[in-house]
């Protein structure tokens, strides 16, 4: 079975990490940090609890599942087996492309390298590596162990073998892949974003308040949670950069950020992840509460 090492235990990298291994595969998690894979690994357990909760896994897949990861603080020695290596680290370009450098130098030489990015260019990853065709975008959707779609990106070398490779990895977690080319945003990113923007320039322009815009969106198109919820979900500050790469890549002003998401990414209003983005966080109930600067 092809040896998987995944870079980065947060909620992506956990999520990729516990797919992989709950379908036979062996993991390597990688993370800088101890306490960081120890939490991972901790909401492994606690996913796969509530699948066992619903009858989709017994007591021995979970076991199983959780004896296939193995956690390492040394990428070096992660990787050192890999035959494919998913970076799921934090959205930022410069660390991203340290990583690539990282693995091309420690990898094996016939490994795929994949990112989990949402946004940053395939293409300019790979030009970190010697290796180009061997380098593609595997973009998981949130949480990873419920949601079907993984957005396969072809950056500009990426060769057809390497593709179909990762295209039949996809179907064999479980998932329906869709292959796209390497432009700003992709597909996924590309739509959703100015999506969410826009309502938050509807709110910013006080065409309607929080409870409202996504009330319209979930009873009005059918979406399962409005479009701020969702931006809170995702964390304020990854649409922010994912708009700013939409921005700079096409060089259109629809892409440019709302101004009220920019000053809440500077204030630490970022959603779930802080607390308080849109809606109350942390509150202990499934209630959703409007933050209090936003409430009439």
């Amino acid at each position: 079975m092809l040896q998987v090492a995944v870079i980065g235990s947060g909620t992506m990298g956990n999520g990729i990490a516990h797919v992989f291994a709950q379908h036979g595969f062996p993991v390597h998690l990688i993370d800088i940090s101890q306490p960081a894979l120890d939490k991972a690994l901790g909401t492994i357990g606690k996913n796969l609890d509530r699948q066992v909760a619903k009858g989709t896994l017994t007591e021995t897949d979970k076991t199983d599942t959780l004896g296939r990861i193995t956690a390492f603080t040394s990428l070096p020695d992660g990787v050192r087996n890999a035959q494919l290596v998913v970076e799921a680290a934090t959205e930022n370009e410069a660390l991203k492309l340290q990583i690539f450098r990282d693995l091309d130098q420690h990898a094996p030489a016939e490994a795929i390298l994949a990112s989990n990015t949402s946004s940053i260019s395939i293409t300019k990853i790979a030009a970190a590596t010697q290796r180009p065709q061997q380098v593609i975008g595997m973009h998981f959707m949130n949480p990873v162990p419920v949601m079907k779609l993984v957005e396969v990106i072809r950056g500009y070398a990426t060769s057809d073998e390497v593709t179909a490779q990762v295209m039949d990895l996809s179907r064999q977690l479980g998932k329906t892949p869709t292959e796209v080319n390497d432009y700003p945003g992709f597909v996924a990113n590309r739509i959703l974003m100015p999506m969410i923007n826009e309502a938050i320039y509807s709110l910013f322009e006080g065409v309607a308040g929080v409870e409202e815009i996504d009330t319209v969106m979930k009873l009005g198109m059918a979406h399962p949670m409005g479009p701020l919820q969702l931006a809170d979900f995702i964390g304020l500050d990854v649409c922010l950069a994912i708009l700013r790469v939409l921005h700079d890549g096409l060089g259109n002003p629809k892409y440019a950020p709302c101004p009220l998401l920019v000053n809440m990414v500077m204030a630490g209003r970022l959603g779930v992840k802080s607390g308080e983005g849109f809606y109350t966080w942390g509150h202990g109930t499934k209630d959703l509460v409007v933050a209090e600067r936003f409430r009439k």
